[in-house]
């Protein structure tokens, strides 16, 4: 398939930016904990004005740590968009409680729903069109809502590896963005190829889902590293890629970067411009400032902290 073929990249600038990559991070985002955002002294001196920040809520944080996190990023500027997943929330009241507090302390108006990796719920929600359903979302104003996507699929849902009940859900969320006032796209689980990634893309656009598509990639980090958490979080046959390069004992200690997947990415939407993946979304595996010093030093404009613009 012509359109895969990733063999001829745009040149780079004298500056040593390629374009393509450059207006590809454009509007990037990037995700924290609190415990890895208290490591950051300001993240000003890292992350471009306006720059939306997840946080990744983790089963066991208190809600006060989450909460605390998104009032330091709004004070230094920065949109927060938390991770509500259903399987740790108890109930509505619970649900309302946690928007109360965001919006609050943070004037918090976006938010990611997802079901979360419990096994168990603890209450009444077990997937985020639950949450979507109980219209406290919407009756809080918020702004933006999105939800998961996985482009190499998710055997938790589909243990057979069809995405068939994943693509079911992603229809359901389709026909609710059209009935919430909330603008609504798709954030995805890192890969590391990208033919996989535009397959997967492509073929929700043939099914009549075009959500915009913020594409997770994970961040520069030690292989071993990217190796644990792709297997934890069920990355498909894109982590060939990171099995193929463990085997060069010469590359082995190298950190991995996500060079080649956003530059092919990025080729493919310079191509073809109505390509559904309009953002990137970044996992900061190997680390928040590492993260933000690659995004520096391959996006150009694109990535040039609020500190220094």
């Amino acid at each position: 398939m012509a359109l895969l073929n990733f063999k001829r990249r745009e040149t780079v600038t004298d500056t040593g930016v390629n374009p393509q990559v450059e207006a590809f991070l454009k509007g990037y985002s990037i995700e924290v904990m609190p415990r890895t955002a208290e490591k950051v002294e300001n993240f000003r001196d890292l992350l471009p004005e306006g720059t939306r920040v997840y946080i990744a809520h983790i089963d066991g944080t208190p809600i006060e740590d989450m909460v605390a996190t998104a009032r330091r990023l709004a004070r230094e500027g920065y949109p927060v968009m938390p991770h509500f997943p259903a399987r740790i929330i108890k109930d509505a009241a619970t649900l309302e409680n946690w928007i109360a507090m965001y919006q609050g302390e943070a004037g918090v108006k976006q938010a990611l729903l997802l079901a979360g990796g419990v096994a168990q719920p603890v209450g009444d929600f077990h997937s985020s069109m639950q949450l979507m359903e109980t219209g406290l979302f919407d009756r809080a104003g918020f702004e933006r809502l999105h939800v998961a996507g996985h482009p190499e699929g998710n055997r938790d849902i589909d243990p057979d590896g069809s995405m068939k009940t994943v693509t079911e859900a992603l229809r359901w969320k389709q026909a609710f963005s059209e009935r919430t006032d909330a603008k609504m796209a798709i954030a995805t689980q890192f890969a590391f190829e990208a033919a996989p990634i535009i397959r997967w893309a492509d073929s929700l656009k043939a099914t009549g889902i075009d959500l915009p598509i913020h594409i997770g990639i994970a961040g520069p980090a030690k292989l071993q590293t990217l190796i644990k958490f792709a297997i934890a979080c069920g990355v498909g046959p894109s982590l060939k890629v990171l099995q193929k390069r463990a085997k060069d004992v010469t590359k082995l200690l190298l950190p991995f970067e996500p060079t080649d997947v956003v530059a092919d990415l990025a080729a493919h939407k310079a191509k073809n411009p109505d390509f559904n993946i309009t953002n990137v979304h970044f996992f900061p595996l190997g680390g928040i400032k590492t993260n933000a010093q690659w995004a520096i030093d391959h996006g150009g404009a694109s990535a040039v902290p609020a500190s220094q613009a």
